[in-house]
């Protein structure tokens, strides 16, 4: 799993519609190329809790698999699961 500020999700893709969205990993103060992590949604559920949680911090729990097909995302990392964190 993996924490942090959701701060981008979207639904992309011309033929293959996806679930994509960043988080400014946690224990980062500046916003690089190392400290984003992007991933893919895996289903509608997913997505609509991940759309409820932008602008939160999230944990988020994936699952990685080696080269994601077209439809499933444009990344490898796939979360099945999202949780706010309560501070």
């Amino acid at each position: 799993n993996r924490a942090g500020l959701l701060y981008k999700f979207s639904n992309k893709g011309y033929v293959f519609k996806t679930y994509e969205g960043e988080l400014q990993l946690a224990g980062t103060d500046m916003m690089t190329q190392l400290s984003v992590w992007s991933f893919s949604a895996s289903d509608a559920a997913v997505a609509d809790q991940l759309r409820l949680n932008e602008g939160k911090v999230v944990t988020c729990y994936y699952h990685e698999l080696v080269d994601a097909f077209p439809w499933q995302g444009e990344t490898d990392y796939l979360v099945y699961k999202v949780e706010p964190v309560s501070k």
